[in-house]
């Protein structure tokens, strides 16, 4: 048995069984998974993971999943921190460091949250997946499907980049192209999912795809010794990265693993998709829609995010930031980031690279900051972008 106690509304406070598949809550909000961190605090000391298997399950007990023989895994997580000196040299940020998730299975860090969700549907009974994709998530939500025989219905834009299509298709998923955005595609499965019977793993419609996001928070600081970085630049969708890893530090203070201090947190959207931007701008609690979103890096084209709150909210906490960057910016970044540190970036990932020029630019970062870059996935889903740009 695990630590998980419950789920928790992210907005009214009321907790929900553990033991049910949950979509939102009834106000329509994300459910947080909430553990019993002092019951945690005994069986684990940081200083045992040392000895654990290098994957985001050395940190199982503060992951949802209560039976290990439902566990999901393709080897996800614990991914490169790397020193980019050259870079960070260049550009006055000596202390630059990339978090590289192009590693993962799948090619991105969407395979940390699938794992997760995917093993809890299992263990909760759940007889078929559904979820609408601009890409990444489509392909690791199919390949943990496969991994555990479940059947899967994935929805993706029409114009999604062809590597994620064919991905799906190859690891058995049942796969439909949309005319329109992610939002539209999330329609679809709202609208089907009663009668198909489908379980919806949508960006933070169910409670456990940030438990394995926010692995990267651990990960971070295991890597910097039980340190947090000054500053973390993440680019955001859907934002559940961002919102897993806020979530992770306060875990693990409650643990006694880390102090109170908390990184910058600063969030990176495209300017032809950037309701968070707008909305942080405006020092609103929640972002409008986005109208006519377009951008070449599909992961950061979702027009209206579930999490949108809980992004601006730990943003404004951490004293942190939101920028919108030109897609010129961020495909010339991809260059500059592989020849400069060696990681062909997807382009939202080079994004991250774009949004510090800029915070440079504008004295919001200092030479005597820890800067982490993340580079949510592999530029080699996106070798047809770079082809029409030859």
């Amino acid at each position: 048995m695990g630590f998980l106690i419950d789920l928790v509304c992210t907005k009214s406070g009321k907790t929900y069984s553990k033991d049910e598949l949950w979509n939102l809550s009834e106000e329509g909000a994300p459910l947080f998974a909430r553990y019993d961190l002092e019951q945690v605090t005994q069986a684990l000391k940081k200083e045992d993971l040392a000895t654990r298997m290098p994957t985001m399950w050395r940190y199982v007990e503060v992951l949802p999943v209560e039976d290990p023989k439902f566990q999901v895994s393709l080897g996800e997580g614990f991914t490169p921190l790397l020193q980019a000196a050259t870079l960070g040299k260049k550009l006055g940020i000596p202390r630059l460091f990339v978090k590289d998730e192009g590693g993962n299975p799948t090619g991105s860090f969407k395979a940390r949250g699938m794992s997760v969700a995917i093993s809890k549907a299992m263990e909760l009974g759940a007889k078929a997946i559904a979820i609408p994709s601009a890409g990444n998530a489509g392909g690791a939500a199919a390949a943990y499907a496969a991994r555990a025989g479940l059947p899967a219905y994935v929805f993706m834009p029409k114009d999604v980049p062809r590597a994620n299509y064919v991905e799906c298709q190859v690891l058995g998923a049942h796969v439909e192209l949309v005319d329109g955005l992610i939002s539209d595609c999330g329609r679809v499965v709202a609208e089907r999912k009663e009668a198909e019977g489908w379980f919806d793993i949508s960006t933070l419609k169910e409670p456990y795809r940030v438990e394995g996001k926010k692995t990267m928070g651990y990960e971070l600081a295991e890597q910097f010794d039980w340190s947090l970085p000054e500053v973390v630049i993440y680019p955001t969708g859907g934002g559940t990265g961002l919102i897993g890893m806020w979530k992770a530090f306060d875990e693990m203070e409650q643990m006694g693993w880390i102090g109170s201090e908390r990184p910058r947190m600063v969030s990176v959207q495209a300017e032809g998709c950037a309701p968070i931007v707008r909305a942080f701008e405006a020092g609103e609690e929640s972002a409008t829609p986005w109208e006519g979103a377009q951008t070449v890096a599909a992961g950061l084209r979702v027009p209206a995010a579930v999490g949108d709150f809980l992004m601006l909210r730990a943003i404004r906490e951490s004293k942190g930031c939101a920028i919108a960057v030109s897609d010129e910016e961020l495909m010339a970044c991809t260059s500059e980031l592989g020849s400069a540190v060696g990681i062909f970036a997807a382009p939202e990932g080079a994004a991250t690279l774009a949004g510090l020029k800029r915070l440079v630019e504008q004295g919001w970062v200092s030479e005597t900051d820890r800067v982490v870059l993340f580079n949510t996935g592999t530029g080699l889903k996106y070798i047809d972008l770079f082809s029409e740009r030859e």
